[in-house]
């Protein structure tokens, strides 16, 4: 038995655990923050279904292949030593998680997924040069800082808009909602049925992952509950004309789902930052050579998704109190809004290709249904905070990773 690569892979197992459990810590916010933000649950209960989604979304639709060179920021033909790649990889996670955990301790929303392409940067450099870097990927990256908040802005403010016109600008709005609030919830299950089933792996597993397919049984599914909705909408009553109460009541739990999903997706999206990584480590520890593609066996998927989950119980509340309070202050209508816009933005770039950061875009739509209310309802200042933790996340990770990198090296 070699202990030498038990101990290698054993050890980059624990710093993956470790990335993961500061991806659950800071992107748990994204999924949950405006929940909590419009009281329509406890953080306690926050934490414990986000924990239990970002688990079940890693483990069962997380990816089952990973790119060894995240986003092919590194070009590995400059790079060919295998023991260097290895050294790298491990300094990568290990500082972008370290960066992500002082993020969180300053209770600042960022990209985890910026962080490890900021790490993999910094290894890049050191090892192999300014040549070694792809730095157009760089700037494709760098563009998601404009596109992930306008993005998530400008259609959370337009969804908050709409739900105004249509329902809260009307002479009886529980009327109204029921009228509007099957077509809000039906588009809403569409959105969310298409993300779930569009080119993914739950999506292969049913046979329906391709275009035409997901269209069609996401339709069919939306349609089903439309019905729904209008069946349990119609026996709602309204305690006064102008009862705006009971019209958030109903967004509630219309905004606990949405919350949940988005949960559900971080899981199966983000994991692969953590554990991406390892199972590059594993082939290089073990043969000395790694493919484009680096196959993620399940036992990392569970030790990726339970760091997520892990990092959600225990430390989620900080980013969480930044995203649901701070910024703005949220309605189950306004948290129903931030939710769906994040939803589709995420969805709809990341299908165009578009590099895009659910963190950034999960801001902008907040900052968009604060604006729906005017510039007064939003806190610049905090605004301000986080976008310098922004610009700040690629070369203090990769910095970060510079000196972790020429440190271990040296040692060995």
């Amino acid at each position: 038995m070699d202990y030498n690569l038990l101990a290698i892979i054993g050890g980059a197992c624990a710093i993956g655990f470790y990335m993961a459990w500061s991806i659950g810590a800071n992107d748990v916010s994204n999924a949950m923050a405006t929940a909590v933000g419009a009281r329509a649950i406890t953080f306690k209960q926050a934490a414990l279904i986000a924990g239990v989604l970002i688990f079940f979304g890693a483990v069962f639709v997380g990816p089952h292949v990973s790119e060894t060179i995240k986003g092919k920021i590194i070009d590995s033909s400059i790079i060919s030593d295998p023991s260097i790649l290895l050294l790298g990889f491990i300094s990568s996670l290990l500082a972008a998680a370290i960066w992500s955990t002082l993020a969180t301790w300053r209770e600042m929303p960022i990209s985890t997924t910026h962080s490890i392409i900021g790490a993999l940067i910094g290894f890049g450099i050191v090892a192999g040069g300014f040549s070694s870097v792809n730095w157009f990927e760089v700037g494709r990256v760098a563009s998601s800082w404009v596109l992930s908040p306008v993005g998530g802005c400008i259609l959370a403010y337009i969804v908050f808009r709409i739900i105004v016109r249509l329902i809260f600008a009307r002479e009886d709005p529980v009327s109204a909602t029921r009228v509007v609030g099957p077509f809000i919830v039906g588009v809403t299950v569409f959105v969310m049925s298409a993300s779930l089933l569009f080119k993914t792996e739950l999506g292969n597993m049913l046979g329906i992952a391709e275009f035409y397919s997901t269209l069609i049984a996401s339709a069919v599914v939306s349609m089903i509950v439309f019905f729904l909705a209008m069946f349990l909408l119609r026996n709602i009553e309204a305690k006064s004309v102008d009862d705006y109460g009971t019209v958030e009541s109903i967004f509630r739990k219309l905004q606990v789902i949405t919350s949940c999903y988005v949960a559900f997706s971080i899981g199966a999206n983000d994991v692969a930052n953590a554990i991406g990584p390892v199972a590059a480590i594993v082939p290089l520890a073990s043969n000395g050579s790694m493919g484009q593609t680096a196959a993620i066996p399940i036992y990392l998927l569970v030790i990726g998704g339970f760091g997520m989950a892990f990092g959600c119980l225990t430390f989620g509340y900080r980013v969480m109190k930044t995203m649901g309070e701070r910024i703005t202050k949220l309605t189950n209508t306004r948290g129903f809004s931030v939710d769906f816009g994040v939803a589709t933005t995420v969805l709809v770039a990341s299908k165009l290709g578009l590099p895009i950061s659910t963190s950034h875009t999960a801001v902008g739509a907040i900052i968009g249904v604060g604006l729906a209310r005017g510039l007064d309802a939003v806190d610049l200042s905090v605004i301000k905070k986080i976008i310098v933790s922004w610009l700040l996340t690629l070369p203090i990770a990769a910095l970060t990773s510079a000196i972790i990198f020429i440190g271990i090296n040296a040692l060995i």
